[in-house]
């Protein structure tokens, strides 16, 4: 299954899959209450900060993986089970709902995200009451090891790429969320925003896969992906894959854990 999908295929399969509302947001706003105030019609909500995360912790990063058996009984609560094909979206362009999907899809499930995300309902209107679907059976399925990288292989990668925008990227301002500005040193910049269009919707393949490649990704099986705290890199992961590129790995503690360490930091001009 293409990590992507339309919304007229979404209506054409509306019935076979499970449709999840799975945004974050950054400035201390509830992704609930905006789950509330307004959905896509039958979407169950997925909290990416407690379903999709463990306890933060300097040594783990802000978003560290969850146990897969955590995992599991996140999904069986929102009534996802084994065999369930998940769609999901947010309201920025699917860059928090991509977490879901990456980590859905890394343990084996069909899963895919809706192309333009929350927009997608155009002029449609917008659901206000919570769906609750029946609880389904979610086997917990270890991380697979060859999907995830350490600090150490993102410190000494031969590709490593940073979905953060290109001003935190630099890192000539104080960070707004972590101790340390800057990047890993010797990684790229992918912005992960940067592949959608004004609309939201992903950017023709022709686009996405030569931003990669300029970026000297022309193999994403090479690359280890990072963000500020292991949310918004899966969706370059997801980009790369559905450009034809691969699939790469995940630095799950991300900016978030390696800017508490004493590291080397490296800045640029870029931004």
């Amino acid at each position: 299954m293409d990590p992507f999908v339309s919304p007229d295929w979404l209506a054409e399969h509306r019935e076979d899959v499970v449709l999840a509302d799975a945004r974050m947001y950054l400035d201390g706003r509830s992704a609930e209450a905006a789950y509330l105030q307004g959905h896509l019609p039958g979407a169950v909500f997925v909290d990416v900060a407690t379903a999709l995360a463990a306890p933060a912790s300097p040594e783990k990063g802000r978003h560290p993986l969850p146990t897969p058996e955590d995992f599991a009984a996140a999904m069986s609560r929102a009534g996802i089970g084994d065999d369930t094909t998940v769609v999901a979206y947010d309201g920025a362009g699917n860059v928090m709902a991509a977490r879901l999907i990456w980590m859905l899809r890394t343990t084996g499930h069909r899963a895919a995200l809706l192309d333009g995300g929350l927009s997608a309902a155009g002029s449609g209107e917008l659901e206000r009451r919570r769906t609750v679907l029946p609880e389904a059976r979610f086997t917990p399925v270890p991380w697979p090891p060859d999907a995830l990288a350490s600090i150490d292989e993102a410190v000494h990668g031969p590709l490593v790429v940073d979905a953060r925008d290109r001003t935190r990227f630099a890192g000539n301002t104080p960070d707004p969320v972590d101790p340390r500005s800057g990047h890993i040193p010797g990684a790229v910049n992918v912005p992960c925003r940067e592949h959608l269009t004004e609309r939201q919707t992903l950017q023709p393949v022709e686009q996405v896969r030569e931003r990669f490649e300029r970026a000297g990704v022309t193999d994403a099986h090479h690359m280890i992906s990072y963000c500020g705290s292991g949310v918004t890199a899966c969706h370059n992961l997801l980009v790369a894959e559905h450009a034809g590129l691969g699939t790469g790995r995940l630095f799950p503690g991300s900016w978030s854990h390696y800017s508490h360490t004493d590291r080397p930091v490296e800045t640029s001009p870029q931004g």
